[in-house]
C-alpha cells in the first residue's frame, strides 16, 4: 500500500491510494479497538454494533474536520492549478468530477487568506464570511470570532449589526451638516464663539448641551412641582 502523509500544525492527515483492483482503501476515524473503529470508504462509513457514545462522538468530530479542511484542500489545489497550469487545469477539474463553480468559490476564498492567516479554530465558512472585506478588518473579526466562539451565523449578524450602525450614524452626522442656518444668525454665532475664545463646533456643541441640560432640568422641576 502507498500513502502520503504531510505534517501541518502538529496534525497528520494521510491520503490513501486505491488498491489496484479498485477497491476504496479504508481508513480509520476513531478508536484503536475493533469495536472502537469508524471506518471510512468511497461509498459511506463503516460503523461497528457496540460503538460507545464517546467513540461515535469522537468519529462525528474528527469527519467535521475532514469536511472543514477539505474546502480548503480543494481551494489550495485549484489555484495551484490555475497559476500552474493555466491551459489545462479545466482538464483536470473534469478528471476528477468535480464541479467548477463550487470550486472557484472556494479557490477564492483559499487566494483571499495565505496559508498562515488561516485561523485553525474557525471553519471554513468563518472565512468565507470575510473573503471580501480588507486583510485589516478580516483579521479583526477573525480575532472576535475565536475570543467569543461566534457560529458563523452569528458571526454574520454581528458584521450586519456594525454595517447597520455605521450607515446610521452616517446619516446622523450627513443631517447635521446639512441644517439650513439663516447667514446672518451664523455670523452672529460665529462671532459668539470668538468672543468665547473657543473652535466654534465645540462652542456651537457645548452651547447646545447647555440649552438641553436648562430644559431637562425645567422639565424635571415642573415635574416636581405638579406631583
Amino acid at each position: 500500500m502507498m500513502n502520503h502523509a504531510c505534517d501541518l500544525d502538529g496534525s497528520k492527515v494521510v491520503l490513501f491510494r486505491k488498491n489496484p483492483d479498485g477497491r476504496p482503501r479504508q481508513r480509520r476515524a476513531s478508536g484503536d479497538g475493533p469495536r472502537s473503529q469508524v471506518l471510512t470508504t468511497n461509498v459511506g462509513l463503516q460503523i461497528p454494533a457496540g460503538l460507545t457514545f464517546d467513540d461515535w462522538e469522537r468519529a462525528g468530530r474528527q469527519l467535521s474536520g475532514i469536511v472543514n479542511s477539505s474546502s480548503w484542500w480543494l481551494g489550495d489545489w485549484l489555484v495551484y492549478g490555475k497559476d500552474h497550469y493555466t491551459d489545462r487545469y479545466q482538464l483536470g477539474i473534469r478528471a476528477a468530477g468535480l464541479q467548477y463553480q463550487t470550486l472557484r468559490n472556494y479557490a477564492w476564498v483559499s487566494r483571499r487568506f495565505e496559508l498562515h492567516r488561516r485561523r485553525s479554530g474557525l471553519t471554513f465558512q468563518h472565512h468565507a464570511e470575510l473573503a471580501s472585506l480588507s486583510v485589516r478588518e478580516q483579521d479583526l473579526w477573525l480575532d472576535r470570532a475565536e475570543q467569543t466562539g461566534w457560529t458563523t451565523k452569528q458571526l454574520r449578524n454581528a458584521i450586519r449589526l456594525t454595517r447597520e450602525d455605521e450607515r446610521n450614524q452616517g446619516k446622523q452626522v450627513e443631517a447635521t451638516r446639512q441644517l439650513a442656518v439663516p447667514g446672518n444668525r451664523l455670523q452672529w454665532w460665529h462671532k459668539a464663539a470668538e468672543q468665547s475664545g473657543i473652535d466654534f463646533e465645540q462652542w456651537v456643541l457645548a452651547t447646545l448641551d447647555n440649552a438641553a441640560e436648562r430644559a431637562l432640568e425645567e422639565t424635571e422641576e415642573q415635574a416636581g412641582l405638579s406631583a
